[in-house]
Order: C-alpha cells, then structure tokens, then sequence
C-alpha cells in the first residue's frame, strides 16, 4: 500500500469529523471573537474550509506561498461548506493517485521570500492533518462558548453522545 492510500483512512475520518463542525458554524456570528486578539470564528471557518486544499496542494506542488493565497473574508456557512467539499474531494482523490516518490520530494511553505519550513511531502501532509485538528479543537471551543452545540470529534461531547 502506498504512503498516500495509507493516510486515506486517516484523511476520511478527520474530514467528516471537520465538516460536522463546520456545519455547525453561525454565519451571523462570522465577526464574533472570544477575546480581542482572538481570530473572528468566520475566518477559523474559513482556514478549516481551506486547509484540505493545502493537502491537496502538498500532493501536486512542490510549495505554498502565503503571500499568493487568498485573503480571510466572511462567507457563509454553506459557502464555505462548498469550498470545504471540493477541496476535500480533490485532496482525498491527490492522496489516491500520488506516489510514494512523489511524497519523498521537498515541499515548502513560505510568505513571499520568507521560507517558514521545508520537509518531504509525507511529513507536511501530516503536518496539515494535525494543523488542521487543533484549529478544529479551536472551533469547538468558539462554538461552545456561543452555545451552539458542539458534535462529536473523537468520542462524545456534552452534547452528543456515543450511540
């Protein structure tokens, strides 16, 4: 089996995990934040919206320049759900088809000429994965802290429990 079917199963559960979340998101509170230096919960929304693409983008590229990449706005909830969708789609499909040579290459991260990391695509695949569930932990607490109900991640919260 290849590194990239390998991380599949992984990459499935983390998925629907973050889109149960990400369903949850109140577009009306897009600009709320839980402290002033706080991130507004519409832009967390939108990173964990994005961040399948950066899978995506480790698959096919060989770096992510910061400073090319969109800027945070406030979208809708099905909006960003969409987006989520298609990235999610195309990473998951980049992950079946890419070979563990490929995954053995460099891939950067950098903001113009500033270079944050280097590291073999297999590392920074995981990387994102994990990048991606701590911004996704933020998440349930933002949510929590406006009383919408948080879902199950890895076992019940005080919402929804094991059936």
């Amino acid at each position: 089996m290849s590194i990239g079917a390998a991380l599949i199963p992984e990459f499935d559960h983390e998925m629907a995990t973050t889109r149960r979340m990400l369903e949850r998101v109140p577009s009306d509170k897009g600009q709320w934040k839980p402290h002033p230096k706080s991130f507004p919960l519409g832009h967390l929304a939108q990173l964990l919206s994005w961040m399948p693409g950066w899978i995506d983008n480790a698959v096919r590229e060989d770096s992510l320049d910061l400073a090319q990449t969109p800027k945070y706005s406030f979208e809708k909830t099905e909006s960003l759900l969409a987006d989520f969708d298609a990235h999610v789609k195309s990473a998951r499909q980049g992950l079946s088809d890419v070979s563990d040579e490929t995954l053995a290459k460099p891939w950067s991260l950098s903001n113009g000429s500033q270079v944050y990391m280097t590291l073999p695509k297999s590392a920074i695949i995981r990387n994102h994965i994990t990048h991606l569930s701590h911004h996704r932990g933020q998440m349930s607490v933002y949510l929590r802290l406006l009383d919408v109900p948080v879902p199950m991640v890895y076992g019940p919260t005080a919402d929804e429990r094991m059936m």
